[in-house]
Formats: structure tokens, C-alpha cells, sequence
């Protein structure tokens, strides 16, 4: 007889649609029953949309069956969660995919892997295109390990909450901001379900008063999760910067975020070969210590720009520590210039893109 181990055990080789996780993992499966040769499941899917309901009843149905001994299987979906997500999406103040009022364009800062230096990219993005004169707020959608808040210091405004549940973004360095690490203690570590991280982000768009601004840079988790799968079904995004640095492993994990972004139909706008290269401010002497070039030449192979280098520079390092991004401790160095070229790109190839038809991220070379 199989037992309610042998079910779940079965339930997590199903794949909640859409996503790259597991129905187990995502805490959708609410209750598993076994009475003999009979099996019902509850599922707790988070939405309303019939098309990805039957998906998933039939891939449940079709794992269940497989199994000896079980003769018959009923799979449940609670009508209560459901029916709430629908309410909220027909109360929210946008529709999927809609613009946020306000808003004219919403770029994109993503890695395939951690350590790369992404969040680095979009909080000096951020600033220099402020320093064009652009109105910009900054979304720190990294929900498992905001450094946005650390990266920019102290605000001058801090976030606040209104009278009528809207959230006002803190203010740093010109910048409007929010983040998730505004709202919990430095030490705590935020452990959610992916349904619980998609909530947050409709809470940060539809509810947080971004007031008018040319330019929202959204800093997104490293890979290919759920925070990006919601935004890009939540928010029409102009593009994604990538950042990469240019040793090989880091190379074939920005591929697989070039590939997702492409399904989603969001344009690559730009590489950025970030650590490109060390530079001895004594002797000048360069030292390629994660290799160099893969980021241009992962532009080139899959017919992506390439936005520049920027090299390891202590003074990026203690900038992001202490609280003083380069674009503002250093404006007139030669890396802070480089960031105004990056931003400068990105605006260009938003423009470009929509001045000319629709189309869909470039697609995929192969990669030798």
C-alpha cells in the first residue's frame, strides 16, 4: 500500500507551472490522505487562472497514478485562496503587466550567479543616470539577501507607511528606494514560499507611491527564480542589464538568464564584464585575475551590446560598504565615468528600442 510519504515523495517530482520548483517546495500541497487504494490531495495553488489549474491537476493526477496499489486519485484545489488572489488582482491598482503609473521606464539589473557584483551595477546605474538629471527610484527586488539598504547608507527620508496603507520609498542620494531589508532586522533571514515573495512584489509595485519618475532599476536576485517569473509577468520591463564577470563558470550562468529573459520576452539591452581586470594604482602594472573579455565576447555570440568594463577598484569596494556608492564619493574618477557610459547605453537602447518595431531578445549563439 502506498503511503503518505510515497505521495509526497511522488508530488515533488511535479513542477508548478511556470516555475523551475517543485509543488512540495512551494508549499502548495496543504494536505495528502490515503485510505487504501484511494488517494486525495488538497493543493493550495495561490491562483485563480484556470489554464494553469487544470496543468497542474492533470500533472498531479498523472504522477499519482504511476504508482502501485493506488487505484484511484482525487486531487482538491481550495477554492478560498484562490477566490482572495483573484480579489486582490481585480482590486489591484494595475493590471498584469500593466505600467505603474508614474513610471515611464523599468530596467532590469540581473546575474546568472551571486558574487558578481549585480547590485554594485544597478545602485551606481541607478545613480548616474540620476546625475543625468532623470528622475530614478530603485527597487532592491533581491527579497533573500537585500544589500541595497547597506550599499547606500543612511536615508535622508526614510520609507514610511500612509494613512491609507500606501508605502512612500525612503530617499538616498537623490534616489527613491525600497527594499525589503528596510523592513526587517539586519540578522533575521527571510525564509518564504515562492506565492509569499510573489505577494511582496505586487505590494512594492502596486502600493508603494513611486510619484513620477523616467527611470525605476529593479536589482534582481542572482538566477532564473521566482522574483523574476513575477515581475516580468507583473511589470512591462523595457530591458535587462546583465552583469557578468569574465571567467567561464560565470559566462554559462548569465547564458541561462540571457535564455529565460528572452522566453519572457523582455529585450537584453547590455552585457557589463564586471572584475574585469585588477589595474596596481602604484606601479600600473594590469592583472587579469578572472580572466577578460567573456563578457564581450558573450555579447558578440549572442548579438547582445556590450557596455563596458569595469575594473576591481578598492574604492567601488569601500564605496558600496561604506554607504557612498563611487558615482557619488568619486564623480570625476575614471570607473564613476564609466558608469555614466553604462547608463548612457542603457538609455540609448531603450530608445532604440522603442522607436523601432516590438521584438524579442536576441537570441542565442552557441556558446564554444
Amino acid at each position: 500500500m502506498a503511503t503518505i510519504d510515497d505521495i509526497r515523495a511522488r508530488l515533488a517530482q511535479v513542477i508548478y507551472p511556470g516555475y523551475q520548483r517543485d509543488i512540495v517546495t512551494l508549499g502548495i500541497v496543504r494536505d495528502v490522505e490515503v485510505a487504501g487504494e484511494r488517494v486525495r490531495v488538497t493543493l493550495t495553488p495561490g491562483t485563480a487562472k484556470t489554464d494553469v489549474l487544470e496543468t497542474l491537476r492533470g500533472a498531479v493526477l498523472a504522477a499519482l497514478r504511476s504508482l502501485p496499489d493506488v487505484r484511484e486519485v482525487e486531487v482538491r484545489v481550495d477554492g478560498a485562496e484562490a477566490r482572495a488572489d483573484a480579489e486582490r488582482a481585480a482590486a489591484s491598482p494595475f493590471d498584469e503587466r500593466a505600467p505603474l503609473p508614474g513610471v515611464a521606464r523599468i530596467v532590469a539589473v540581473a546575474s546568472g550567479k551571486g558574487g558578481v557584483g549585480k547590485s554594485t551595477v544597478a545602485v551606481n546605474l541607478a545613480l548616474a543616470l540620476a546625475r543625468y538629471g532623470a528622475k530614478v527610484g530603485l527597487l532592491d527586488a533581491d527579497v533573500f539577501g537585500p544589500s541595497i539598504p547597506t550599499m547606500l547608507g543612511a536615508p535622508e527620508v526614510p520609507a514610511s507607511a500612509t494613512k491609507d496603507s500606501r508605502i512612500t520609498p525612503a530617499v538616498h542620494h537623490g534616489l527613491r528606494v525600497i527594499s525589503v531589508g528596510f523592513f526587517v532586522d539586519k540578522g533575521e533571514a527571510v525564509v518564504w514560499r515562492g506565492p509569499m515573495v510573489h505577494r511582496l512584489l505586487q505590494q512594492f509595485l502596486g502600493d508603494v507611491d513611486w510619484g513620477e519618475l523616467d527611470y525605476l532599476v529593479c536589482d534582481l536576485p542572482p538566477g532564473t527564480g521566482d522574483v523574476q517569473l513575477s515581475l516580468s509577468q507583473l511589470i512591462p520591463i523595457a530591458g535587462a542589464v546583465m552583469v557578468t564577470t569574465p571567467q567561464e563558470i560565470s559566462i554559462i550562468d548569465v547564458v541561462k538568464g540571457i535564455a529565460m529573459f528572452e522566453k519572457v520576452e523582455i529585450p537584453i539591452l547590455g552585457i557589463v564584464e564586471n572584475m574585469s581586470y585588477y589595474k596596481c594604482p602604484a606601479c600600473g602594472h594590469t592583472d587579469e585575475i578572472f580572466s577578460h573579455g567573456g563578457g564581450k565576447r558573450l555579447a558578440q555570440e549572442c548579438g547582445a551590446r556590450f557596455f563596458g568594463e569595469i575594473p576591481i577598484d578598492t574604492r567601488i569596494r569601500f564605496g558600496g560598504d561604506a554607504g557612498v556608492p563611487l558615482v557619488v564619493a568619486a564623480p570625476d574618477s575614471e570607473n564613476a565615468e564609466r558608469f555614466m557610459t553604462i547608463a548612457t547605453e542603457t538609455a540609448l537602447e531603450i530608445a532604440r528600442n522603442v522607436l523601432s518595431k516590438p521584438k524579442r531578445s536576441p537570441r542565442l549563439a552557441v556558446i564554444k
